[in-house]
């Protein structure tokens, strides 16, 4: 899923609703060969280069008068928060989402009182997910290390980063798990403050209390009821109100993303998420039942969606397909999937079925896509886990599959997308430090180096860092504070 709760959103920014009417809900999940489907599903289309729907240029003309580009929109509302603060906090809030804010930040007598509001078992898998991404994050390397000789001392220092912001989407439905995932890797690398951000429901006007309930768990220390664009700015410049972070992470729709982008260099961020995705490999020993189960997971994020199957085996393929037809509609177990609208446009433009020669060309189209998720549902997954460089998080094996990641597993669900699997990696704790490089050199290694940094600096044409170098081997007198 999952950073692809993120992209909850994205739906209500890109795909106009009339769509939803002309698609009948139970479509096929369709079937393609390799060329086909390099040309349709498999293809990337950068963020910049992605056509937005009329509708939404139309809806953002007459929220500015004149017509804007989302990132023109998004840069007006930045700079009117960075310049008016909490006033603009508060237009921006009731003007998109309809809703009147008095104050932003939330009690924290209301995120205590938000845990005796849900039923215990909810209480418990919130409870026991927190446990698990904990422990796995407790594992990754954090370490400050010297080494101490003859030289002096060379080394690196591990600092957590002080102030953090979390975005957390939430204006349609409740996103817990995202909070879970976001804030405990930043409690574990020891960040001071973590704020999180969240749009009230449109509904209701307040953040659900589950959402309010994973934060307790989690351990946020400050939450704030704002979401969109004017929550990126809020926390990257900071109000009268929002104090302002250093870094921001987490997932959001279009505008959050544009945001982010915008304000980066101001503050750090995690990465520019895109619209959330899957791969699966699979072979004929794979549960056709599960496969499918698994792609409509995926698939009712968003219409913008990618669940995509590659598998050698045709008689793999058609079984899936007749699968996901039967779990759209219901089956003797289950009810019809609610999402079926979404799910209508997810399964016919941006996901499907390819079939390919063999396991070792599914490796490599794996490798060239770099998805956010990858599912192997093959026998002896672990022979090709060693094939696989490009990929946000690999589940092996059937029973290792995604939705347990988007949940409780253990690792952050907050993954690459859009094929920066390629060089990005999931959120985890080393967002949310800084490493520093320390050099404390002993007087005569100092005097030993000189001459050779300076005859880098002259080559780089750089004469005062070359004589910064020289000058020290004409003072015989050394300070006490030199070496370490």
């Amino acid at each position: 899923m999952i950073v692809s709760l993120r992209v909850a959103a994205w739906s209500l920014i890109l795909t106009p609703r009339k769509l939803y009417d002309r698609l009948s809900p139970s479509i096929m999940l369709p079937i393609y060969d390799l060329a086909t489907a390099k040309q349709s599903i498999l293809l990337r289309t950068p963020l910049a280069q992605q056509e937005v729907p009329s509708e939404i240029l139309a809806r953002i003309e007459a929220l500015f008068g004149e017509r804007l580009t989302p990132a023109q929109a998004v840069h007006r509302i930045l700079e009117d928060v960075r310049l008016r603060g909490d006033k603009a906090l508060r237009h921006w809030t009731e003007r998109l989402d309809g809703i009147t804010l008095d104050t932003f930040r939330i009690p924290p007598q209301e995120l205590r009182q938000a845990l005796d509001k849900l039923p215990e078992r909810t209480i418990e898998a919130l409870r026991e997910g927190a446990r698990r991404i904990e422990a796995f994050h407790l594992r990754q390397p954090l370490h400050s290390w010297l080494i101490q000789g003859n030289e002096g001392t060379l080394g690196q220092l591990v600092r957590p980063i002080e102030r953090v912001g979390v975005y957390v989407p939430g204006g349609t439905a409740p996103l817990p798990s995202t909070v879970l995932m976001t804030v405990i890797p930043a409690r574990v690398a020891g960040v001071a403050q973590i704020a999180l951000a969240t749009p009230p429901d449109r509904r209701t006007g307040k953040v659900s209390p589950v959402t309010l309930a994973a934060a307790a768990i989690a351990g946020a220390d400050e939450v704030y009821t704002i979401g969109g664009a004017q929550a990126i700015a809020a926390l990257a410049y900071g109000t009268e109100s929002i104090p302002a972070v250093d870094k921001i992470v987490g997932p959001g729709n279009l505008f959050v993303t544009l945001a982010k982008q915008q304000v980066y260099g101001i503050v750090g961020i995690d990465g520019l998420a895109g619209p959330t995705e899957t791969m699966i490999l699979a072979d004929e020993t794979a549960n056709p039942e599960w496969v499918a189960a698994d792609l409509l997971a995926q698939a009712e994020h968003d219409p913008l969606a990618s669940a995509i199957l590659l598998t050698p085996s045709s008689k793999l393929a058609t079984a899936v397909q007749r699968q996901v037809a039967l779990q759209l509609e219901g089956d003797h177990r289950f009810p019809a999937l609610s999402r079926e609208q979404i799910l209508a446009i997810s399964l016919k433009h941006r996901s499907g079925i390819v079939l390919v020669e063999n396991l070792e060309q599914a490796c490599q189209i794996v490798n060239q896509f770099a998805p956010e998720h990858l599912a192997l549902c093959v026998a002896n997954p672990w022979q090709w886990v060693e094939k696989i460089h490009s990929a946000g998080a690999i589940f092996i094996g059937e029973h290792s599959f995604e939705v347990l990641g988007d949940y409780i597993a253990g690792p952050s669900h907050v993954l690459p997308t859009g094929g920066t699997a390629r060089f990005a990696s999931s959120l985890s704790c080393l967002d949310f430090v800084r490493v520093i490089g320390l050099v404390a050199l002993a007087p005569e290694v100092s005097r030993q180096l000189s001459p050779l940094a300076a005859e880098i600096a002259y080559q780089e044409g750089l004469d005062a860092h070359a004589q910064a170098a020289l000058r020290r081997l004409n003072d015989s007198l050394t300070s006490p504070s030199d070496s370490g």
